[in-house]
């Protein structure tokens, strides 16, 4: 079954097992969007679940027509596997 993810409160989020799984971000004056920080517990690794948040994250930014920052090294990591994202890059 496909966990839902879930976007609020500066976060895209979902609960597996009941345990979170998230990728964190801020709005910038610019209108622009930094995702800083991507975790998934380590119970919960291998499962690909860091990359289907971080593609729903972008994916927002992208439809909003937000450029982002990349600061997490794991969204940096989705860019450069993904170069389609290339183009929002900040």
């Amino acid at each position: 079954m496909e966990n839902e993810i879930i976007h609020e409160n500066n976060k895209f989020y979902t609960v597996v097992e009941g345990l979170e799984c998230h990728l964190e971000y801020k709005i910038k004056d610019d209108n622009s969007i930094v995702f800083y920080h991507t975790y998934v517990p380590p119970a919960l690794r291998g499962r690909g679940l860091a990359m289907k948040i971080i593609r729903e994250g972008l994916d927002y930014a992208k439809a909003q027509n937000m450029k982002f920052v990349p600061t997490c090294s794991a969204v940096r990591t989705f860019v450069r596997k993904y170069p389609e994202y290339e183009e929002n890059v900040q």
